[in-house]
């Protein structure tokens, strides 16, 4: 036990020089101790700090690497130029125009007057379904050139593809005229592949056929004019009319049902 030693001048107790010497020694210690653990946690630190570096520097390095802006400037290169030029005679996949009627319309520098492709149903209705997209609203769907934005104060009516030179023209003028436009009429390239603006080439003349038949033109057993259609719903602004459909003999599944129950 330390001895304490007191005095009236200071009522404190004081320690004496054995204990003065023992509270020295375990102030050494605790100091000791101390700066022993800052020195270890300053040692993991340094150590945390470290690994985080090089793993951070190793994903820098994945994600920043030396780039150039396109078309930007460098001096790698004698032209000074970032970009390389495509190897001569490169075509990027599914571009290459070996077909240049199918792409042009001409023969040279004529249009062409024969379709690329036979003509069948399939071709006609997708022509028709393109037609009725991209070309009725200025042409009509007759093709008469009353459509709808015409009738709106459009600056030039359209022409009617029944009209005299519009009917002697080839096929191929109709296919050039939608790739590279003509007159206040622009192009239609970016809009309608190629293989639907030939489509809509022969729905074209499948119009112009249409209201200029005479009865030589007419399939045997064909009426003159053609029956009405008839709608098993007749829709509405937001859908589309239902057809009812029709049997072998041309008759409608509703009128066949009721010749059978007579």
């Amino acid at each position: 036990m330390p001895h304490l030693q007191t005095s009236c001048r200071d009522s404190r107790p004081r320690l004496s020089g054995r204990a003065k010497l023992d509270s020295t020694t375990n102030h050494v210690a605790t100091d000791a101790l101390v700066r022993r653990v800052e020195r270890s946690s300053t040692a993991v630190l340094l150590a945390a700090v470290l690994l985080l570096t090089l793993t951070s520097a190793c994903r820098l390095d994945m994600h920043v690497q030396p780039r150039e802006n396109p078309l930007s400037r460098s001096d790698f290169f004698p032209d000074h130029r970032s970009e390389r030029p495509p190897v001569d005679g490169t075509v990027a996949r599914g571009d290459l125009r070996a077909d240049t009627y199918f792409y042009t319309g001409k023969v040279g520098n004529n249009p062409g007057d024969v379709m690329p492709f036979p003509v069948t149903k399939e071709v006609l209705e997708r022509g028709r379904e393109r037609f009725n997209i991209f070309c009725a609203p200025c042409h009509s769907r007759l093709g008469d050139g009353n459509g709808f934005v015409p009738s709106r104060g459009f600056s030039r009516k359209p022409p009617s593809f029944h009209d005299a030179r519009l009917m002697k023209a080839p096929v191929g003028y109709f296919f050039d005229v939608m790739t590279n436009g003509f007159g206040i009429m622009p192009d239609y390239a970016s809009q309608i592949p190629p293989q639907d603006r030939w489509d809509i080439v022969a729905y074209v003349r499948a119009l112009q056929l249409s209201q200029n038949a005479t009865m030589a033109d007419v399939p045997a057993g064909q009426q003159i004019p053609s029956k009405l259609p008839r709608f098993r719903e007749p829709g509405s602004g937001a859908t589309l009319p239902v057809l009812v459909p029709e049997t072998k003999s041309g008759e409608t599944k509703s009128e066949q049902t009721k010749e059978d129950t007579k």
